[in-house]
This record gives structure tokens, sequence and C-alpha cells, in this order.
């Protein structure tokens, strides 16, 4: 079916559509506010109780945002996993099991494919959470909890595409799985185990000790040595610094690139000056175990490109520069 091209909107129509449908969907997320309140608790209560797992289901639009909505639980440490009500009734019942629970979509609560499910969640005593814009629907009066997303009107100027009512349930999907990670304690190393791939995994599992430079390549110098010795150091270790150490390998500080350049401006004699009167003294440092997003910060903090690595008694024991992060995919 062909649609006659109208005339084409100008400029200032096409955003007063766009500001328009956002006001209608930020609305429409304002107005969940005040429905959570002790069914929205129990709700969580029922996913926080679960041993099994989070079966999250709906069709259409609202089978697209179950699914994200089963993606943010499992990655925020709520296992669970989106099933095709339609699919449903050709065998994949079978994937909800007796310790699981159900938390099912639908904008009329009356969508046929979901409520074919309710005998087989009935027999096997599976709780039912439903998210829908009719509580007094036929899910939402089967549910143990029923959550009410309903809005005023669609984004459609039609008031018929799901826009508005999609966004709202997606943002109470999100505050659902919020509330039970906040409720679990679930850490920045949790998420990770869950995200070990690409920067992010990398980010928050990837330790200093895991990328550190140990041993002979880490550039050190005695505080009693002269200038022309610590700048051969730096030189051969590459590394833009040399840590400054005592006897017993105790950080007294370091001298870097921007300390030379300020020496040169003094006209220093390099075969006569030592290093303990051209080092930056208290110089920051990191622990082994720190995450490498850790030292990430500090070099962006404080402007550095490198890092002594101390052990608990502030001893010496590796370095890294802003390269070994690049070359680790931290940044």
């Amino acid at each position: 079916m062909n649609i006659a091209p109208t005339s084409p909107a100008d400029e200032s129509q096409l955003l007063a559509s766009a500001r328009r449908a956002l006001a209608i969907e930020a609305q429409a997320i304002q107005g969940l506010l005040s429905r959570v309140d002790d069914r929205f608790a129990a709700a969580c209560r029922l996913c926080l109780g679960c041993e099994g797992r989070v079966v999250v289901t709906g069709m259409g639009k609202s089978g697209h945002i179950a699914g994200k909505i089963a993606a943010t639980l499992a990655s925020t440490g709520t296992p669970a996993f989106f099933l095709h009500p339609a699919e449903a009734g050709h065998g994949d019942l079978g994937m909800i099991t007796r310790t699981d629970i159900v938390l099912a979509l639908s904008n009329s609560g009356e969508t046929p494919e979901l409520v074919l499910l309710l005998p087989h969640l009935k027999r096997l005593a599976v709780p039912l959470i439903v998210l829908t814009g009719k509580a007094d629907s036929t899910l939402g009066r089967a549910a143990n909890v029923t959550l009410d997303v309903s809005v005023l009107e669609e984004a459609c100027p039609l008031n018929l595409a799901p826009t508005a009512s999609t966004t709202a349930t997606l943002a109470m999907g999100d505050a659902l799985a919020v509330t039970i990670l906040e409720a679990r304690g679930f850490t920045k190393q949790d998420f990770a185990r869950s995200h070990p791939g690409g920067s992010l995994g990398r980010q928050l599992l990837l330790h200093v000790e895991d990328m550190m430079r140990t041993g002979n390549a880490v550039p050190r110098t005695l505080p009693s040595a002269k200038l022309r010795d610590g700048l051969l150091e730096m030189s051969s270790k590459g590394l833009g610094m040399t840590v400054i150490v005592d006897g017993d390998e105790r950080v007294l500080g370091v001298f870097t690139d921007g300390d030379l350049r300020r020496a040169f401006d003094k006209q220093i004699d390099v075969h006569s000056t030592l290093m303990s009167d051209v080092m930056t003294p208290k110089c920051k440092t990191i622990g082994p175990r720190e995450l490498a997003a850790e030292a990430v910060h500090l070099m962006e903090v404080y402007r550095i490109t490198a890092l002594p690595v101390t052990d608990g008694q502030g001893c010496l024991i590796g370095a890294l520069n802003v390269h070994d992060l690049f070359r680790a995919g931290v940044v």
C-alpha cells in the first residue's frame, strides 16, 4: 500500500514533533514515581528470593523490551532469560521450572500468547509478576504482583504505535533490576565477571600487577647518584621517569621528563647535580592489587604519565606508564 507523500515539513515542524515525543515519554516515566510502592517492593522480594531464574516474556514491541530487561537482570546478578511466548506453546514451556519466576510484559494485559501460559504457570506454582497498562486485565488479575505501567498517551501522534508505553515499561524494568542489584550488594567486580570482553571488562578485571614492569625493567636511581646517571637510567628503561630509592628500595621520589625540562631551564650541570636535588619527592604511587582503572584515574587527575608500584612498606616492586595501559586495552 502506497501512502501519498505530504508536503515536506519545515525544520521547525520537525523539531516540534521531536520535542513533543520526548515530552510525552518523559511524562510517562515521571508518572511511574508514585507507583513505586509496596507492590514494587513485593516484586523485588520475589526476584531476590528466586532460587531459579527470572523468565521474562512478552510479544511484539513488549517482547523487545522484555529481551532488554532480561539482559539487564542477567548482567547485574539476577539469572534471567527471555522466553518468546509464541514458541512457549511449541515446546519452550519446558524452559520454565518450579524454582523460576515469570516476569510478563503486556500493555493490554490480554495478549493471547501470554494468557495461554497461565494454566501452565498455575500447575508449576510459579510466581508471576506482570507489567501492564491495565491492572484489571486477565494477566493483571492472575499475577502475584501487578506493576502499573500505564501512560496517558503514546508519543505516536496517532496514539497507536507503542512508544511512551514501551519506554515506561523499560524504565520500570530498569528500576527493578537496579533495586535488586543494590539489595544484593552487587559490586563492580561482580559486574566485570559477566562482562569480560571489551575495555569495560579489562578496566574492571585487570590489576596493576597484571601489566606492571618488574625487575631490571624498572628504572631506579639512588638519591646520591649524579643527574647524568639518572638520565642514562631513564633512557635505557624507556618509561619516561626513574624512581629515586634508598638502599632498602623505599621510594623517595621520582625524576620525570618534566623534571628534566625544569632542570635544564635552571642550567643545572648534569655531571655534578645530585638526583636528590632535582627529584620530585612524595610522588604518587599505586599498589599492585589496585585496578588498572585506578592507575588511569591517577594519571588523569594528576596529569602524569607513569607510576611507581609499591608494596605495603613503600618499597618499589614495579612501574607502569600510560603506554602499558594502552597496550593492555584499558584506555
